[in-house]
């Protein structure tokens, strides 16, 4: 199987951060989905699970951080292309995100970057092949 990974996100309101993901072509995993989480299904093995911030104080003693003012994580995803990138990254936008970054074009790789609605900031990267694999 697999390895699979599950990033627990805390939320300030599920349903708009539901329809957000919903927005970016993602679809909900009604199974592990109820009225304080929700499963975004990202790919066969990338989850993003929507806590409330009630729920997600549940697993953890620290506070919450304020992705408003600080930032807890960087959440980065790959794209199969340089367009692929802009889809993704123009559809946050229009879903109600906002800039995180500038983009970063350094020829074999492309990014960019957004926040969520509860200003979880995600980089959306696509790296030329041949790069990866060492050939010029």
């Amino acid at each position: 199987m697999a390895q699979m990974i599950f990033v627990n996100l805390p939320v300030k309101d599920l349903e708009v951060s539901k329809g957000f993901f919903e927005k970016l072509g993602y679809s909900i995993n009604p199974q592990f989905t109820d009225d304080k989480a929700a499963c975004v299904v990202i790919s066969d093995t990338i989850f993003a699970m929507l806590l409330t911030e009630p729920r997600f104080k549940d697993f953890t003693k620290k506070d919450i951080a304020d992705a408003s003012g600080t930032t807890e994580v960087i959440l980065a995803l790959s794209a199969d292309s340089r367009e692929k990138v802009d889809e993704l990254a123009d559809a946050a936008l229009a879903a109600g995100g906002s800039p995180a970054n500038e983009p970063q074009d350094l020829g074999f790789m492309y990014g960019r970057s957004f926040q969520d609605p509860d200003h979880h900031i995600w980089e959306v990267i696509w790296m030329d092949p041949a790069a990866t694999m060492g050939e010029s």
